[in-house]
């Protein structure tokens, strides 16, 4: 029955060539907005650390001078160097990672290489394993390699290519500066999206090249780069000194369960009382503590125009489906004779309707491919602008199935109405006056 009824939609096509043409390209039109749009909301919003997310948390502590802004509005978004140690060393988490951003002035091996500048990671040994790195050769380093201060890195997968041609380069030596750093590790290619676990460096930038211990960066004082708010009368003297009064420091945590967030929300508090009772904080104990997903949330990580051009596509699609709609019942109106005859003949209402409805998946599926083409186009132009996601527009596996099932499911959707009235043809009356 379906081939019968696929067979009698060819013909009608053919019939009205003009009309069908116009149905696939609203549908197609439709469907090609409003998955350009989507795609950039899937890549954009998506969640970066599946199965993880929920058990990441970032620490804020309000470690500022009591003027200013009122008690209880949100603390810095960054630690002081003290207290990031501190709760590094008393390690409350499952794991914990103190980090900050920086740059490291890398010497190719070659003697005729040009000597460049990298984004590099300052980190504790626990990120890898907190953010699922995967690995391309060797490993991370430990905390024994921390407390020592060892010189040693991980590098990306693309810094390896430029500086090792690709090669298991572990054991050998990264020229960072003045500093020389044995590599440990070569992370596989990785670009979380969006850069969660530093939003302070760029919402959407790449993975960093370097990855250095927290500790040797600091014994070496490698080159820092990010956020600093320093508080109190004067500039300090050294602001990433361990007393400084000055915030630049992202900390995050990981705990097993959900249960385990409140004890950990409460040593937060603790915290603050003693260092309040030490005379360091001024404020009342205000710490937040927000997972992946939430802290996402909070920053409207994802562009405000995104969320503005994804409602105005679906409801460009919606008026591309009424068109439709309407050129079906033109279509339908205009084969009233011929439903009339195949009523007469024996077809039953239930025939109808599907022969109809199989007419309607067919113009979705000729559309869905246009669609599909004029998606692949929008997305080509979305990486033609500057902004820092563009890139990162590209239609994947998922989408795709996606875009092609939109299709099918909006073109029978606006096969309905006509469908049902073709069912509602009287034979008697039709015949009759033909």
């Amino acid at each position: 029955m379906f081939s019968y009824h696929l067979d009698l939609a060819l013909r009608s096509f053919r019939r009205s060539p003009a009309l069908t043409a116009l149905m696939v390209l609203a549908i197609g039109l439709g469907i090609g907005a409003s998955m350009t749009t989507l795609t950039v909301f899937h890549v954009l919003s998506g969640d970066p650390l599946p199965g993880r997310s929920e058990h990441l948390y970032y620490v804020q502590l309000d470690a500022s001078e009591l003027g200013g802004a009122p008690p209880g509005v949100e603390p810095n978004e960054q630690l002081t160097r003290f207290d990031a140690e501190a709760l590094l060393r008393e390690r409350r988490g499952e794991r914990q990672a103190m980090m900050t951003g920086g740059t490291v002035a890398v010497q190719p091996p070659r003697p005729d290489g040009t000597p460049f500048f990298a984004n590099a990671r300052y980190t504790s040994a626990d990120f890898f394993a907190m953010f699922e790195t995967p690995w391309r050769y060797g490993h991370g380093w430990d905390a024994g390699d921390e407390a020592a201060g060892a010189r040693v890195a991980v590098i990306s997968d693309e810094l390896n290519q430029k500086l090792f041609d690709g090669a298991d380069s572990t054991g050998r030596v990264l020229h960072a500066g003045e500093h020389d750093l044995r590599i440990v590790g070569v992370l596989a290619p990785w670009r979380p999206v969006p850069h969660y676990y530093d939003l302070i460096s760029g919402r959407y930038a790449k993975a960093e090249d370097v990855y250095v211990p927290i500790t040797t960066a600091l014994a070496a004082k490698l080159p820092i780069t990010g956020s600093l708010a320093c508080w109190g009368t004067g500039s300090p003297p050294d602001p990433r000194a361990v007393n400084a009064p000055c915030a630049w420091l992202q900390y995050w945590v990981q705990l097993p369960t959900p249960a385990a967030v409140a004890p950990y929300r409460q040593y937060l508090v603790d915290h603050s009382e003693r260092q309040r009772a030490a005379g360091r904080f001024e404020r009342p104990s205000n710490p937040r503590l927000r997972n992946v997903m939430e802290r996402l949330a909070f920053k409207h990580v994802v562009p405000g125009d995104v969320h503005l051009q994804l409602w105005l596509a679906f409801g460009f699609l919606l008026v591309c489906l009424t068109n439709t709609v309407g050129l079906l019942l033109a279509k339908c109106m205009r084969r009233s004779p011929e439903i009339a005859v195949r009523r007469a003949l024996g077809a039953t209402r239930r025939a109808i309707f599907g022969q109809f409805l199989v007419e309607a998946g067919a113009i979705g599926i000729v559309g869905g491919v246009l669609g599909l083409g004029l998606a692949l186009l929008g997305l080509w132009g979305v990486r033609q602008n500057p902004a820092s996601y563009a890139q990162l527009a590209w239609l994947d596996a998922p989408m795709l199935v996606t875009t092609l099932a939109l299709a099918l499911v909006a073109s029978l959707a606006a096969g309905l109405l006509p469908a049902w009235r073709a069912c509602q043809v009287a034979p008697a009356l039709q015949l009759k006056s033909q």
